[in-house]
């Protein structure tokens, strides 16, 4: 135990969790129980300061029923608090409030400040990842009094300093400074530890951020480098390696920020290289990203993609979770990195315009693109919490070589510009468009809210704006080829479009191109669909449950699917969980069909398809449509008829993409909002119709279904049936 502290304290956390986990298990051994719960407890902050999240919480889990069978109302307590602190993290935030609360209630009672103090400032922590600051200052405040009460002083500072952040989110500057000068005046105070180097980090990367909104007060800057000097002092005396680190990477920032990039570079240098020596990735890939910012900045381009690289190669190394941290609001993966990869691309493509005629372009494209994959991998793990999603890409095809009339679109969405990369049979060709991500942000939303209002055609200003920018460039290479089908792999606002009502001015996309989207060129799994011996299962609701709205048409489109393949159907009473569970695990089956309410959110969790008795969750759906990733013959097509994704919520179009993906499904068929139910009968009886010819392929059918529906007085507002999309494989 002594050991496991000694090494905590140098700041040496690998060797701190060997040892607290050999006295854990030899307590146990002996039986002393209540040693065990210290011990795991000790254990599980280690794992913390490593950013091993889920470990952290797995050892704290097995330390409650210790803490329980004990007695101890303190013991629960804290170890209550600290499932919250964790649940902060990972998720859910509802359980971390709860486990919180629960906590600080137990500790309030027991009249014990000094963890009342503790929990209170992972409360504020919590507020402020809700973006409550108001809220989260009233929680630091409280607990800086409390640990003084208790004579906690190291608490009491870093309660100050991240009441000091809350206080800058609400834009309270002044008072954010006063706070930081009296945290930085407190923490000076304190004898050297590894918390008093990192609370120093802390208080001069908060001063370093009041700087723009205070550029009256000179002494910030000061400040800030004061306080980063000083932890790198007491961590080069502890000979704490980690805080060292930070300490050097931060005052590189600082001085990036000022353009003074030699001094910069040298504090970056030594960051990265104490980095490597403690073996930290989750430090390692920031150091090695500002490397590749300065020596951008200086003109040194080549170098530059060099340091971007290793980053992103660290990068890839570390597991997700290590991207949430607190002081800053809740951001998905994507926020966190997606800088990062997004500057690599940028420095790519810029690099690859300037490079002379003699030298061959297209590495640097197909560099490029593959940058963005691997987010779009890590983003849809992220999105479906999922550390397997990308597993299945070794096994996969390169779309761009699989069809010689089918021309895959890349749209790449940079802050200053928009970046078309189009796979066309002489190679990857480059388009660059002088459109903001925010100017095509704002356009793409308004055309998606517009293109919902079946009354109107007020949308079509924006659908003839989006196809100047995203399709006129290449019409000439288009026309030039042979191509039948469009394959986009649309990137962040795009998501929640539907490409087909795209409009030339006389006519839509979707009258000239079959139209299909892939969340990525690596997530596929490119096979004709096998016509003969098809096996569907239909299941769907006409009546109205759990508050949703009947949707009477179901029955004709389930009848007009059974008519064609014949197979199995459900519907109403008889479409519950269970009894798709056991069809699932029953029947061998290429199509499976649902045509009932489905709603995606940006939190998966709240993501479901609705059945008679219950909301099947995206979890429950991997798991039943999942068992057909290991039959011999894999499940063709998830077709879901009614489901929608809020206007303008890319991660829940992002959820929507990944659902074949996800359930194992070559591809699926679903929409981007709720439309007509007797139109979607219509669509969907068509495309079922046209998918029994096996000279054309499901991006094919799909056109002549929505077509059919174009060509009809009735449904030729695509607000009919441009929100069927096909994802993932089109052939």
């Amino acid at each position: 135990m002594s050991q496991g502290l000694s090494a905590f304290q140098r700041g040496a956390f690998e060797q701190a969790v060997l040892d607290w986990k050999e006295a854990a298990r030899i307590f146990e051994k002996e039986g002393k129980s209540n040693k065990q719960r210290e011990a795991l407890t000790l254990l599980s902050q280690a794992y913390q300061y490593i950013g091993q999240y889920n470990e952290a919480l797995k050892t704290l889990k097995s330390a409650l029923p210790l803490a329980e069978k004990s007695g101890d109302r303190m013991q629960i307590a804290s170890v209550l608090g600290g499932l919250g602190n964790l649940h902060i993290t990972l998720g859910p935030p509802d359980k971390a409030f709860q486990y919180l609360n629960e906590s600080l209630s137990m500790a309030k009672e027991l009249e014990d400040s000094g963890l009342s103090a503790s929990i209170l400032n992972n409360l504020g922590n919590w507020f402020i990842t809700q973006k409550k600051p108001n809220e989260a200052l009233g929680a630091y405040l409280e607990s800086s009094t409390l640990a003084k009460i208790s004579s906690n002083e190291l608490l009491a500072t870093r309660a100050l300093t991240h009441a000091a952040m809350a206080s800058r989110q609400m834009e309270e500057y002044k008072d954010s400074k006063a706070l930081l000068d009296k945290a930085f005046d407190e923490t000076r105070k304190l004898d050297p530890s590894h918390d008093k180097a990192y609370g120093l980090v802390n208080i001069g990367l908060t001063y370093y951020h009041l700087l723009p909104h205070l550029p009256e007060k000179n002494d910030l800057f000061l400040s800030s480098s004061q306080a980063l000097h000083e932890a790198l002092g007491i961590a080069e005396t502890m000979g704490d390696l980690r805080a060292l680190s930070y300490a050097c990477g931060y005052l590189g920032t600082i001085l990036e920020g000022q353009k003074q990039y030699p001094e910069a570079m040298k504090f970056t240098r030594r960051a990265t290289l104490v980095a490597q020596q403690v073996h930290a990735p989750e430090s390692l890939y920031q150091w090695q990203w500002q490397t590749g910012r300065l020596l951008r900045a200086i003109g040194k381009t080549e170098e530059a993609i060099a340091a971007y690289r290793n980053c992103i190669y660290t990068l890839q190394s570390i597991p997700q979770e290590l991207s949430t941290c607190y002081g800053i609001p809740q951001i998905s993966y994507r926020e966190a990195v997606e800088p990062i990869y997004f500057g690599f691309v940028d420095l790519l493509l810029q690099h690859s315009a300037s490079i002379q005629k003699s030298e061959p372009v297209e590495p640097y494209l197909l560099e490029a693109r593959e940058a963005v994959e691997l987010l779009k991998v890590a983003e849809l793990r992220d999105y479906f919490q999922d550390e397997c999603m990308g597993a299945a890409r070794l096994r996969m095809t390169r779309l761009d070589t699989v069809s010689k009339t089918a021309v895959v679109i890349y749209p790449l969405v940079l802050s200053d510009r928009t970046e078309l990369l189009v796979s066309l049979p002489s190679g990857l060709k480059r388009f660059s468009i002088k459109i903001k991500a925010e100017v095509l942000s704002r356009e793409v939303r308004r055309f998606r809210e517009r293109l919902e209002k079946r009354t109107t055609w007020e949308f079509l200003p924006h659908a003839q704006k989006l196809y100047d920018w995203l399709i006129r460039p290449l019409e000439s290479d288009l026309i030039s080829m042979a191509t039948d089908t469009l394959v986009f792999v649309p990137d962040g606002p795009l998501r929640t479009i539907p490409m087909a009502a795209l409009h030339d001015g006389k006519q839509f996309l979707i009258q000239k191109y079959a139209v299909a989207i892939t969340p990525g060129l690596n997530l596929t799994d490119p096979h004709p669909i096998k016509r003969e011996n098809v096996k569907i299962l239909s299941a769907g609701l006409t009546d109205s449950v759990q508050g949703f709205p009947p949707l009477p048409n179901v029955a004709d489109e389930i009848r007009a699917i059974r008519g064609l393949y014949g197979g199995y159907s459900m519907m109403n009473r008889n479409f519950l969980i269970r009894n798709l569970e056991k069809e699932l695990k029953d029947k061998q089956l290429n199509i499976i069909h649902i045509a009932s309410h489905g709603h995606f959110e940006s939190d998966i969790r709240k993501s479901f398809l609705l059945t008679f008795d219950g909301k099947l969750t995206m979890d429950q759906l991997e798991e039943y449509v999942g068992l057909f990733k290991y039959r011999e013959d894999p499940l063709e097509l998830l077709t879901l008829s009614a489901c929608e994704t809020a206007v303008g919520d890319n991660r829940a179009a992002l959820g929507l993409a990944g659902i074949a993906i996800k359930s194992g499904a070559r591809s699926a068929l679903a929409t981007l909002w709720q439309i007509d139910d007797q139109a979607t009968s219509e669509l969907v009886a068509e495309f079922y119709r046209q998918l029994k010819d096996p000279a054309i392929s499901r991006a094919i059918a799909l056109k002549r279904a929505q077509l059919k529906l174009l060509n009809d007085r009735s449904y030729e507002h695509p607000s009919y049936w441009s929100a069927f999309i096909l994802i993932n494989n089109w052939l």
